[in-house]
């Protein structure tokens, strides 16, 4: 599929632009200059044609920004990987050094460009737009992304210098969808980055450096899955910005639209109270789950500290503790692979589907051994149990008094479904129905 990249110097409304492309507010948009810093991808279609559109961060140099040169690596790597360049500038302030440094970049890339001059709102700064044919880069389009006017002008141009040749779009919406989620600075992007082999994201020390969710298509060692990186979520008293408010709920979302979470620790830290409110969501969405404890290189170790580390979490986790744990130091590339093999196998679990005459086959004996509790001299008689046609694991056990079964022989008859078949990482829901 064809890939359109947006440049610019920041806080010209590249995002705005990008989220009318996709048709969806998909990247976060403030009036603060500097708010995208990693590669952000999307579909859009226009009048039959179909391509990718990537948005970028703001170009800029001899700036105060830590994530200056990170972020013009990552204009540079879309420069390179794109089709067509889409340039975007702002017309009032007429063309700015960064302006004339871009179009320079651009002119050496050899790529084709759409010159666009955005916030024109009105009849008068369609003249400020004029000024930009000084840049060499042919037809300039006047657009305004905020309300889309100009917009339809733009795509048929963009369509038009497009590749004949691109291969055809592949349907990816079955994959898995891996979220990396976790509180700020525990390592999140650079596990993205470590499963990548890439700088795909940006890494400092500085917490809060991810700020959109970014989704990237992962096919390495055989597996194959979407895996998207999350901004971290702090607690909400913690919370004072806009910006970081739209991030934490970006990440929210993408806990809510993944199949499995990666939940990462920081192991100096331990499981805080954030970390719990974290795994309480992912357990609330129904989600897999598959713990990464990471910065295990900086932990003081003894002879049987990861035995005890790992039977603390587990305390703490209770009673849904049967999840894949990991032990990682991300920097060191130690056992990253086993953070793949784990959350593919809890992937797969998530999908399983038991046939009904092998549960009942290991079930029925197991009640037969350990009924359900008498309730006022009423015996509860559980007849057969089948697994529902649902996304996530969930079984219906039919008995003749249903309202009887209590939470406590949920979680027995929990636990025997565990113990006959794997579904590590995966939350169980137990329903009880009228014979």
């Amino acid at each position: 599929m064809a890939l359109v990249a947006i440049v610019g110097r920041p806080n010209v409304g590249k995002s705005t632009l990008f989220n009318r492309l996709v048709g969806m507010r998909q990247a976060i948009v403030d009036e603060t200059a500097g708010v995208t810093r990693d590669r952000h991808y999307g579909k859009c279609e226009w009048c039959g044609t179909e391509f990718s559109v990537v948005d970028t961060g703001g170009y800029t140099s001899n700036s105060d920004d830590v994530f200056e040169s990170a972020i013009r690596r990552q204009v540079a790597i879309a420069i390179d990987e794109a089709d067509v360049i889409l340039f975007m500038c702002e017309a009032a302030t007429g063309i700015t050094d960064y302006d004339a440094e871009i179009a320079e970049v651009l002119r050496r890339s050899k790529k084709p460009v759409v010159l666009c001059v955005n916030k024109v709102d009105s009849g008068e700064k369609m003249y400020d737009a004029y000024d930009f044919y000084a840049l060499g880069l042919g037809e300039v389009w006047s657009i305004s992304a905020a309300n889309g006017s100009g917009t339809g002008d733009l795509l048929d141009e963009i369509v038009k210098v497009l590749p004949a040749d691109a291969p055809e779009a592949e349907d990816r919406t079955d994959l898995p969808h891996i979220a990396i989620v976790g509180r700020p600075n525990v390592g999140k992007s650079s596990l993205t980055n470590a499963l990548l082999g890439e700088d795909r994201n940006i890494v400092t020390p500085v917490a809060g450096t991810t700020r959109d969710s970014i989704s990237t298509y992962y096919n390495k060692y055989g597996h194959e899955f979407m895996l998207v990186d999350t901004a971290g979520i702090r607690r909400k008293n913690k919370v004072h910005e806009d910006l970081e408010f739209y991030s934490v709920l970006r990440s929210i979302r993408a806990i809510e639209h993944s199949d499995v979470c990666i939940l990462m620790l920081d192991a100096t830290a331990g499981m805080e109270a954030q970390d719990m409110n974290i795994f309480n969501i992912i357990q609330k969405n129904r989600k897999g789950c598959v713990i990464v404890v990471n910065k295990w290189d900086l932990f003081e170790k003894e002879s049987n500290t990861m035995k005890e580390y790992t039977a603390a979490l587990k305390s703490r986790l209770a009673p849904f503790d049967d999840v894949p744990i990991i032990f990682t130091s991300v920097t060191g590339k130690q056992r990253i692979l086993n953070v793949l093999d784990a959350t593919s196998r809890v992937a797969g679990n998530m999908m399983r589907r038991i046939p009904t005459s092998e549960l009942n086959d290991a079930m029925l004996p197991e009640i037969e051994n350990y009924p359900p509790p008498a309730w006022k001299g009423k015996y509860v008689k559980i007849k057969y149990v089948t697994q529902l046609p649902t996304r996530t694991p969930q079984f219906a056990f039919f008995c003749n008094l249903p309202q009887w079964v209590k939470e406590p022989y949920k979680r027995f008859l929990e636990n025997r479904l565990r113990e006959h078949f794997d579904f590590c990482g995966c939350p169980i829901q137990i329903y009880t129905r009228a014979k």
